[in-house]
């Protein structure tokens, strides 16, 4: 009997945990994954912040060790990349010219950073951060203080300005939106994150759209000056560019497999063709607990409907549907997100935003808890995680309330 072979592409967080779980449901067929990254799959969240500030090595963000994959016979192609994928006759056509066939596909591709179509984007010293390479190559130019400019203002830009703070350079984040994480929190979050960076001697210029990276005067093959719209220019050494990512889709797209937004799944990370399914950051999917499709960013997302992804694979499919949640590490802050503020109308804080540097503030929608953003809440963050679970509203006064023991909340 011919062995069964599934072929996972991308060794993401997403792939690799498919993968694992394939092995958990008992699918006893070869799995193949395939990687444009020379490295077994890693975690990426460190990136901007351990692995910049010198704190973890890569080989310390590996998701596993090889010595599981070993074990468990899975198989992986690194630095290789899929060119086409041929459904009539189920294989897929390497860029190098090598022919693999499958029996089940599943699409990890994850995303690709947003690149800014401006006059010296092609510059020396213009970086962005997405894989470990990245930031080897901003690291080989840290040597001394330096002046460091971050196009962007999310968590992204936030992150790596506090990392680079840290190690002592001198850093301004230059946002186009009047504040810093405009599209996904609340102006008083915002606030308090402004108010923070800022005490640690970061530089914020808000409101200002980046026109040109301007050529240096002794070497017209890399930047030195980032000129706005405006006419303001800003030194620097280097350039990090973190104005958010791109879903790959294009394999998909090219395969005739529907698009929008990222590759368009089911409830059980299954596309429309009943061999591929997909799962993690290029996926858009539905929600039945949000009644919206949505596509996420997040390494729970890509867990949850990998699992899902692998179980439809085993044809044992398992509903993915689950409330998002969220952190970001930036100075001595954890901010943990659970839900989603998508439409708020409320938000009701717990805390001061203004003072020191822990607060909550909870999203309602119309009188119903959607959201919160708890910033060194841990035990507001596992109650809100509750809440939602169980679709308790907490009467809004309780909720601002320091007096009142969150666990309260979950006796209503």
């Amino acid at each position: 009997m011919t062995q069964s072979t599934c072929v996972i592409i991308g060794a993401s967080h997403a792939g690799a945990h498919l993968a694992a779980c394939l092995r958990q449901q008992k699918w006893a067929g070869r799995i193949i994954v395939i990687g444009d990254d020379d490295r077994l799959p890693y975690h990426r969240p460190p990136l901007s912040k351990a692995l910049l500030a010198g704190k973890q090595s890569i080989d310390q963000l590996l998701i596993r060790p090889e010595s599981f994959y070993q074990k468990q016979n899975i198989e992986f192609m690194l630095n290789r990349k899929v060119a086409r994928i041929n459904r009539t006759d189920k294989t897929l056509q390497l860029a190098d010219g090598e022919t693999l066939a499958y029996d089940k596909l599943a699409l990890c591709t994850g995303a690709r950073v947003r690149r800014l179509d401006i006059c010296g984007a092609e510059l020396k010293g213009v970086h962005y951060l997405r894989h470990y390479r990245d930031v080897e190559n901003i690291k080989t130019n840290l040597d001394g203080q330096r002046n460091i400019v971050i196009v962007g203002g999310g968590y992204i830009g936030l992150e790596t300005a506090a990392s680079l703070r840290q190690l002592g350079h001198k850093v301004t984040v230059i946002e186009a939106a009047y504040r810093v994480l405009q599209r996904v929190t609340a102006p008083e979050v915002s606030t308090f994150f402004q108010r923070v960076h800022q005490e640690q001697g970061i530089q914020l210029v808000l409101d200002k759209q980046v026109a040109e990276f301007v050529a240096a005067k002794d070497d017209p093959t890399r930047s030195d000056r980032v000129l706005c719209t405006d006419g303001s220019l800003y030194p620097a050494d280097l350039i990090i560019v973190g104005i958010g990512v791109r879903p790959n889709v294009e394999l998909a797209e090219q395969a005739g497999l529907k698009t929008a937004n990222g590759i368009w799944v089911n409830e059980f990370a299954q596309t429309e063709d009943p061999d591929i399914v997909a799962a993690g950051d290029c996926t858009n999917h539905p929600n039945a607990l949000l009644n919206t499709r949505l596509r996420l960013e997040s390494v729970p997302n890509a867990m949850e409907q990998a699992k899902s992804a692998a179980a439809s694979i085993c044809e044992q499919p398992i509903q993915y549907a689950a409330h998002p949640w969220f952190w970001s590490d930036q100075c001595d802050i954890k901010l943990q997100i659970a839900g989603f503020n998508n439409g708020y109308d409320e938000v009701v804080l717990r805390g001061d935003p203004g003072v020191g540097r822990s607060f909550v503030a909870w999203y309602l929608k119309q009188n119903k808890l959607i959201a919160a953003d708890c910033i060194n809440r841990p035990k507001e963050f596992m109650i809100t995680k509750q809440l939602l679970a169980k679709q308790i509203t907490p009467e809004k006064h309780l909720l601002s309330d320091e007096s009142v023991d969150p666990k309260r909340f979950l006796e209503n």
